[in-house]
């Protein structure tokens, strides 16, 4: 098409010339095209969405807001359990004996994981099809009623069926992984999938300390619960129905919550033609521009960035579930099987101080030093540290009074900090391996995978658990030194994971400014957007 310079000074020509080369940029990495006067397709949410992110000077606070609540109603099902867990059992009656205990424990710790597993790829693919609003909707009305259940489960097998229930049902943190990057501009990308760790972290403090303060409450309050009460016949309800309120809050709230993918109408427009200031681009011209994007899409499944990432947060989930599975049962423990002794409520206090640090670290600490340092090296630093840490653990056993709060409490909290930002820095590359069309796919595969590892994870702790203090005399590794030895393997071989070949140093940057060879790019571009002016 050739345009009438008439109506353009060289100014104009220029402008022109610029917004048609970002306008092909934009089809290219998969971003919604927007008029120049700010302007968007009518009744598209994804366009409005942008739209407010271009206008606001900062993050978006209300859809941050939201994000916090729905990663907290993700958080408490899973972190309220470990108080109570090893008395649920108990009082079950499965286990035969003491020591396998921790093997039935874990089996309900995995049926949750493993029912994500089946599902979390499925609901990555609805969400990136129909919306992370309606994922997430579902996945709270989830919690509410699976939870529920769980607490008022009276044998072990239902206990497991509504677990696993819940896990399969609930597919949403996939989906509010990749809405928490999508609601934010690229400089505020860390700050949105922090928040996902702070309200995570939330979820430690308040989870642990539901459990362990409600959970036996006509042991604890038989004032406000006496005998034969309904939360005396079901000891473990009351923290269940504390979780399950929340969520059912969640549920009322993510009602409100705006849409981030961009309606149907709106990319079938992107293929007819595009209006700058009044004067039609020719429909072939942006036909040819689409298709040559569409060509350059590959699938996932050859993204060897996606498959590094997603492999990264895989390793450290088996490695931390099978802690925080193992940490619960062995303070719980009786001393003469190595364990703390501990009551459920002494677990949470330890949880929840540990949970307040977190919270603390992700507030003010983890964007800056991952803007600094990049999450590729903020990932090797917490392996590193992670290592020698564990070797506290074993000696804890030991000590007595003050000196074991303290050295508990603090080994608890520098795990926790460690973990955080390995799993926030692997949040920041699973994103920036792929455009924004398949971040639900992604964070869907992200969290079925993962799920498989925290389904192996605790029921495989369990039986490691248990094993370790039937050989609390063992000569080589006894007790919970073979723990830790096997626990260490896995934060190695995570470290391992983060050099090159295997993860790209290119996932440093958002997936636009590393799909293809800058230059090359640049020219490609221009070429595409190069029109002939009379």
């Amino acid at each position: 098409m050739f345009l009438n310079t008439q109506k353009f000074n060289s100014r104009s020509i220029l402008q022109c010339r610029s917004y048609s080369l970002q306008v092909i940029m934009a089809t290219e990495a998969g971003l919604p095209l927007l008029r120049q006067d700010g302007d968007h397709f009518p009744d598209c949410p994804g366009c409005l969405l942008e739209r407010r992110k271009a206008a606001s000077k900062g993050p978006l606070k209300k859809e941050l807001t939201f994000v916090a609540i729905m990663v907290l109603c993700n958080a408490l099902p899973i972190s309220s359990l470990f108080p109570f867990i090893y008395f649920m059992v108990r009082d079950f009656g499965i286990a035969k004996s003491e020591t396998s205990i921790g093997s039935y424990a874990g089996y309900i710790g995995s049926a949750l994981m493993f029912g994500r597993f089946l599902t979390s790829t499925l609901w990555g693919i609805f969400a990136d099809k129909y919306g992370r609003k309606v994922v997430m909707m579902i996945g709270t009305g989830t919690i509410v009623v699976f939870n529920t259940i769980f607490g008022f489960s009276s044998n072990f097998w239902l206990a497991l069926t509504s677990r696993f229930l819940l896990g399969l049902f609930n597919g949403m943190l996939g989906s509010v992984r990749a809405y928490a990057s999508e609601i934010c501009r690229p400089e505020h990308q860390a700050l949105g999938l922090s928040m996902v760790g702070t309200m995570w972290g939330v979820g430690l403090i308040i989870g642990p300390a539901i459990g362990g303060y409600f959970a036996q409450p006509s042991e604890k309050y038989p004032s406000l619960f006496p005998s034969g009460s309904i939360f005396d016949r079901f000891p473990y309800a009351l923290p269940c129905l504390c979780i399950s309120a929340v969520s059912f809050l969640g549920l009322l709230l993510s009602m409100w919550l705006p849409e981030s993918i961009h309606s149907s109408k709106c990319i079938s427009n992107r293929t007819r033609k595009i209006d700058i200031n009044g004067n039609n681009i020719s429909e072939d011209k942006t036909s040819r521009a689409l298709s040559e994007s569409e060509q350059n899409r590959r699938p996932i499944w050859k993204n060897w960035g996606m498959i590094a990432a997603v492999s990264v947060y895989c390793i450290w989930g088996l490695h931390d579930m099978g802690y925080s599975e193992i940490f619960s049962l062995w303070a719980v423990s009786p001393n003469n099987l190595g364990g703390l002794g501990f009551t459920t409520s002494d677990v949470g206090n330890v949880l929840a101080v540990s949970g307040a640090a977190l919270l603390v670290f992700q507030l003010f600490a983890f964007a800056p030093l991952a803007n600094r340092f990049g999450a590729i090296n903020i990932i090797r630093v917490g392996t590193v540290l992670t290592v020698p840490l564990f070797a506290v653990y074993p000696v804890m056993a030991r000590l007595h009074g003050v000196s074991l709060w303290a050295t508990l409490i603090s080994a608890a909290v520098i795990k926790n900090l460690l973990s955080i930002c390995i799993v926030t820095g692997s949040f920041i590359l699973i994103n920036n391996s792929v455009p924004i069309y398949q971040r639900g796919l992604a964070n869907g595969i992200s969290m079925s995978s993962m799920s498989l590892f925290k389904a192996i994870a605790p029921a495989t702790a369990g039986i490691l658990f248990s094993w370790s203090q039937e050989r609390i005399t063992a000569s080589f590794l006894p007790g919970m030194w073979m723990v830790v030895f096997i626990l260490d393997i896995f934060v190695v071989i995570t470290l391992i994971l983060t050099f090159e070949p295997i993860l790209p140093k290119s996932l440093l940057k958002p997936f636009r400014e590393a799909i293809d060879d800058p230059p090359k790019q640049t020219e490609k571009l221009e070429r595409s957007s190069s029109f002939t002016f009379n």
